[in-house]
């Protein structure tokens, strides 16, 4: 069977629909968490969040892997870094992307080890797995020893880590790279938009309207 792109591949729009109908339930699951969580604790840190969301997808929509797809098409980064990969729903799409430019590679970071095993499983099944290197850790830490510059940036994790993430990675930043980062209507996210947004900062921004809205940001 022939397809004209890696999304329209068989094994990827399976593994897709799976995860995608999966993460139906997250309200549900998010819920069910929430209420098994010990109460009068303070605030849970980065791995403790990640062992508690070990079950929730949290994913992109169809139609923002779809733009993201398309962006990477357009701007063929060699090295792609993904920020909170979750299951791989984003991180399929940005695949398939760098299969079909022939060029590259994705860098992923995830804290659970559940869902590293889950998404490493998925990549071998749709044949993707020789593009994608999965970082386990916190992303603070296993991105500082990038080998090399990061062409694209998708930051989908923790909202409240977003910022520090993107300051880390700076330096790595060419003139020209995209920064995309997901739901931008959750407050948590605020002081990454207001940074990005800030002219001072060295980005241009645009507003995408899609499900929860993208944020992207060209480095200037």
């Amino acid at each position: 069977m022939t397809y004209t792109h890696t999304l329209a591949d068989p094994r990827v729009r399976t593994a897709l629909d799976r995860m995608f109908a999966h993460a139906e339930q997250d309200d549900a699951v998010a819920a069910r968490v929430d209420a098994e969580l010990p109460g009068g604790r303070g605030p849970l840190s980065p791995l403790e969040h990640a062992d508690a969301a070990a079950e929730i997808y949290m994913p992109i929509s169809a139609a923002a892997g779809g733009l993201l797809y398309n962006l990477v098409r357009a701007v063929r980064p060699t090295t792609i870094v993904e920020f909170g990969m979750s299951f791989g729903i984003s991180t399929l799409y940005l695949a398939a992307a760098v299969r079909d430019n022939g060029t590259g590679r994705v860098v992923t970071t995830e804290l659970s080890k559940d869902k590293i095993a889950a998404a490493r499983r998925t990549f071998a099944e749709t044949g993707l797995d020789d593009l994608i290197t999965v970082l386990e850790g916190d992303a603070r830490e296993t991105l500082r020893d990038l080998d090399g510059p990061a062409d694209f940036l998708l930051l989908d994790g923790w909202k409240d880590l977003c910022l520090p993430v993107l300051q880390l990675l700076e330096p790595r930043l060419r003139p020209g790279t995209l920064v995309v980062a997901d739901d931008i209507v959750l407050s948590s996210l605020q002081p990454y938009l207001d940074y990005v947004r800030n002219p001072e900062n060295g980005y241009h921004n645009v507003t995408f309207p899609v499900e929860d809205g993208l944020e992207i940001s060209c480095r200037l």
